[in-house]
């Protein structure tokens, strides 16, 4: 009894988050869009169909789970190699790549109290 309580809560706050996107995303476009673009005003139900393109279109609404560092697509492989490197391998990395003018090279070439070698 307990477990499905639980369930039936999840869902409703579930629905009133959809529902509270919707009339936020309708309200936002009411407002701005017809004023500087000379679209028409949509309802609730095109909003949430647009909540919907938009979730298949660009993917998830976030929810936490791409910062938990869970997946490998969410992990910075980069920096997890850079942080491995001695600092001689680092150096090596940076000799054999070419970044772009003036960035970052004064970083580079300094020794690790911040002086230019």
């Amino acid at each position: 009894m307990k477990r499905s309580l639980h369930i039936v809560w999840h869902l409703l706050l579930g629905l009133a988050a959809v529902s509270g996107f919707s009339a936020i995303v309708m309200l936002l476009w009411n407002a701005l869009l017809p004023q500087i673009f000379g679209i028409t005003a949509i309802n609730f139900w095109q909003a949430l169909g647009l909540l919907a393109l938009c979730r298949i279109l660009f993917g998830s609404f976030g929810g936490g789970r791409m910062f938990a560092g869970g997946g490998k697509f969410h992990k910075n492989l980069i920096r997890e190699k850079w942080l491995n490197m001695t600092p001689e391998e680092r150096k090596e990395f940076i000799k054999n790549r070419h970044f772009g003018h003036g960035f970052g090279h004064d970083f580079f070439n300094a020794d690790e109290s911040g002086k230019k070698n």
